[in-house]
């Protein structure tokens, strides 16, 4: 049994006892401790709601909505949505914030509370800290009979989204409708099986391959969008002679591209070419995570325009890119995050901006991809446990390559002249992750392999 509270929210696994799981308990302290100081900050009682299709995710919507209701809350629910959509919401209805119900490409045992201000954005860090505090001492009052709140369903928003989608400058309907792509989908059994096929209708898509697109929340296979857990996205391609395949995680703000040949785009490309159109069309700068490509930082050279990098973790990414006017940023695991449209990481805006490129460009996928800058990630992880000293382990590593260009913004990543790493203590996971990037699959993979050698080596002493 696992509960994280983290910087990417509350989440943790179903079941087991209170404060060692995401148990009924858990939910209910948290998110009237959310909920209060939403109230209590703004005295706007309205708050909205939204799940994935995970299993879990009427039980805990159920637990959520209930609670929001016993503080008094007005609670705008839409149900089955994604994390973008709520982010939209939330502004749209003048809420206080909004509760995101989903443990984003964790397994199905997983759910979570992620947490949004009154602008759609993630909570920062602080905020996030009050929200603990709170939850645990319990130190207020729930709401008399008479006060008790109420509860709209409202399920308007997947079209309201898919509007909004259509509506931004660069998106161009007539040059997709025109391409007549030929698209498969894999949206691992969750709310993208429903959000992605009917925006690529509305782009003008008339060919759609749907796979695993039934909202049941029964994850046919690990949720993460990644090349190992997608090769019925790519068989599917391949049998359809589809132009393009596309998967999405459970909660629809992650996105990964399949080429026509059944291999992968790769996850870190998405924002790479999203950037590398918009910066086309508008001069800008560019943010990314320290886990993320160099291609990001080639690409934005190439327009013009200025690149910078953030700590892991959406809501770093979106400060940096408020304080640089970043006109596109995100995420290198598919995450995109277009301003113009909201300061989140948004799959259906994605795919609305890439297939507008493609269809300008007039080029397969794998061709375009060829003429991108070149580099390959290897991504590993270290499970970690209860005697393991993460900060020691990565302060000896930090000893070891101090000679090295190095920070410790976010874990530590060491630069060296054509490769990367990066390790840092996983905020969604119970792991140490290992990124590790260089001109070649096989250099990636060295320098991760021997990167953890060496810590391995630290953790034995």
């Amino acid at each position: 049994m696992t509960l994280i509270k983290s910087i990417s929210g509350i989440r943790g696994t179903i079941g087991g006892r209170a404060s060692e799981a995401l148990t009924p308990i858990d939910i209910v302290k948290f998110t009237a401790a959310f909920g209060k100081i939403l109230i209590n900050k703004s005295g706007n009682k309205k708050i909205v709601v939204g799940r994935d299709a995970r299993e879990s995710g009427e039980m805990v919507s159920n637990l959520v909505v209930g609670t929001l209701q016993s503080i008094g809350a007005e609670v705008i629910n839409l149900g089955l949505s994604t994390t973008p959509t709520v982010e939209i919401a939330v502004p749209l209805e003048q809420a206080a914030g909004g509760i995101i119900l989903t443990a984003s490409h964790n397994p199905g045992e997983w759910n979570a509370l992620k947490l949004l201000n009154e602008k759609g954005e993630f909570i920062s860090d602080a905020e996030g800290k009050d929200v603990l505090t709170l939850g645990e001492s319990l130190d207020f009052d729930f709401a008399e009979v008479q006060d008790l709140g109420k509860v709209i369903n409202d399920e308007s928003y997947l079209q309201k989204h898919i509007d909004a989608v259509l509506a931004l400058e660069y998106v161009d309907v007539e040059a997709i409708k025109k391409a007549n792509f030929k698209v498969a989908v894999d949206a691992v059994n969750s709310t993208g099986g429903i959000f992605i096929p009917a925006l690529l209708e509305a782009l003008g898509v008339e060919t759609i391959y749907k796979i695993h697109c039934e909202p049941n929340g029964k994850f046919p296979h690990n949720p993460e969008p990644l090349k190992e857990h997608l090769t019925d996205l790519s068989a599917a391609v391949l049998e359809n002679g589809a132009d393009l395949g596309i998967a999405v995680d459970p909660d629809v703000d992650r996105l990964v591209f399949m080429m026509e040949d059944g291999e992968l785009f790769g996850e870190e490309y998405t924002l790479v070419a999203v950037a590398d159109y918009i910066l086309s069309k508008q001069k800008g700068n560019t943010v990314s995570n320290l886990s993320s490509t160099r291609a990001l930082r080639d690409v934005t050279l190439k327009h013009g325009g200025e690149y910078y990098a953030a700590a892991v973790g959406e809501v770093n990414v979106v400060t940096k890119m408020k304080e640089v006017d970043a006109v596109i940023g995100g995420e290198g695991n598919g995450g995109v995050i277009y301003p113009a449209s909201h300061y989140g990481r948004d799959a259906l805006v994605g795919v609305a901006i890439l297939l507008s490129h493609l269809a300008k460009l007039g080029k397969k996928m794998s061709v375009y991809r060829a003429e991108l800058p070149q580099y390959f990630m290897s991504k590993n992880k270290i499970t970690l446990t209860p005697d393991l000293d993460i900060d020691g382990l990565l302060d000896a590593m930090q000893k070891k390559y101090s000679h090295e260009n190095h920070t410790t913004i976010d874990g530590l990543k060491i630069d060296f002249e054509n490769e990367w790493v990066h390790l840092r203590k996983s905020n969604t996971e119970p792991i140490i992750r290992i990124y590790s990037e260089g001109p070649s699959p096989e250099a990636a993979e060295a320098i991760a392999q021997k990167i953890m050698n060496e810590m391995q080596e630290i953790i034995s002493k």
